[in-house]
């Protein structure tokens, strides 16, 4: 049976790697895959987003699970086409990665973005790299997370990734002192990501669900530098400041990008995030926001919600508990993030936008 998918990243000659990838040449072998079924073979690479990377035109990855557990319809799709045109306006070309009838898509068209929107409840699979293999052998929709997204654009040779807030160390995953429940080890995949998959990353910094101190202390360790863009503090995800000093600022979004640069250059093979903070007329207090996370993260144990359920039962907890503030909140950091990357990504394609 023939094979009909796009093979436009699959056939760039290995001697354009430098100028579209900014990576070594091998890239191309992966992303062309060595047999099937590998991560190359499975890439369904959108034309336009196929040709700004030949190009080395500026794209931005974008992830795709806030359309299928972050939000509601049609608040979903609002979003993510808002975060799409926001990449646009920066410059750069959008790329919003998810996974369909085993093939992975780095680039949704507007149809796409509808139909994983609508997708009824409980059919799309949130795709991490623990199940990326699961989501890869269904039927159907699965929508990726940042660790996933971070697989997918990095085979397609995209260095920046725009998300909402990264996952971390969950309350409780290292127990607490004098409390009677076991430690629940629930960390995300998306801190080991960081640490082996090299790709610029802006966010509003940790979810505020989180052991923000424990999850910074854990990028520290495997080696993921974390940056503030224009303030001292770290981000808090919904709050302009999670109440954590930031290990690295810079004043601007161009200071961002020379030393993302900078890290790319090195070849240290992890990420580096880069914290934006949300936009000051669509945040939380801080006080509001810390004390709402406390509250929900109680709630979900007292109910026993744990594992891939437990993020998206928080966030709706709070979103109830904020009276829809910290949604508002939530929609404004996604699209505010999105505009970040695209700059960035176009001050590191060397000021060339992606339409050029």
């Amino acid at each position: 049976m023939s094979d009909t998918r796009d093979t436009t990243v699959r056939s760039i000659p290995d001697a354009a790697a430098p100028a579209a990838f900014g990576l070594a040449g091998g890239v191309i072998d992966y992303v062309r895959g060595r047999g099937p079924g590998s991560l190359g073979d499975r890439l369904d690479v959108r034309p336009e987003v196929a040709d700004a990377i030949a190009a080395g035109r500026p794209v931005v990855a974008l992830e795709s699970t806030l359309i299928s557990h972050g939000l509601p319809y049609p608040q979903n799709v609002e979003v993510a086409r808002a975060s799409e045109a926001a990449v646009r306006e920066s410059g750069a070309v959008p790329a919003t990665v998810a996974i369909h009838d085993g093939e992975v898509l780095v680039g949704l068209d507007d149809a796409h973005l509808e139909a994983l929107a609508t997708a009824p409840a409980g059919s799309v699979l949130k795709a991490a790299r623990p199940s990326l293999s699961a989501a890869l052998s269904r039927a159907g929709w699965s929508a990726t997370t940042v660790s996933a997204t971070m697989i997918a654009a990095h085979a397609a040779g995209i260095r920046v990734f725009a998300t909402g807030g990264i996952g971390g160390v969950h309350r409780g995953a290292l127990g607490a002192p004098g409390s009677l429940l076991p430690p629940t080890f629930d960390i995300s995949s998306d801190l080991e990501e960081l640490a082996k998959t090299p790709m610029v990353v802006v966010c509003a910094g940790p979810k505020a669900i989180l052991d923000v101190a424990a999850t910074m202390e854990v990028l520290e360790t495997r080696g993921v530098p974390v940056v503030a863009v224009g303030q001292d503090d770290l981000p808090g995800f919904t709050a302009r400041s999670s109440g954590l000093r930031a290990p690295w600022s810079v004043a601007d979004v161009a200071a961002a990008a020379d030393l993302a640069a900078a890290h790319l250059a090195l070849g240290l093979g992890s990420a580096m995030v880069i914290a934006v903070p949300v936009p000051a007329d669509a945040a939380l207090p801080d006080q509001v926001a810390r004390e709402a996370a406390e509250r929900a993260a109680r709630e979900a144990d007292e109910a026993g919600i744990h594992g891939p359920a437990l993020t998206p039962w928080l966030l709706a907890r709070i979103a109830a508990i904020t009276n829809g503030a910290s949604v508002r909140a939530n929609t404004a950091l996604i699209v505010n993030d999105a505009r970040v990357a695209g700059e960035i990504a176009v001050l590191l394609a060397g000021g060339q936008s992606g339409g050029a």
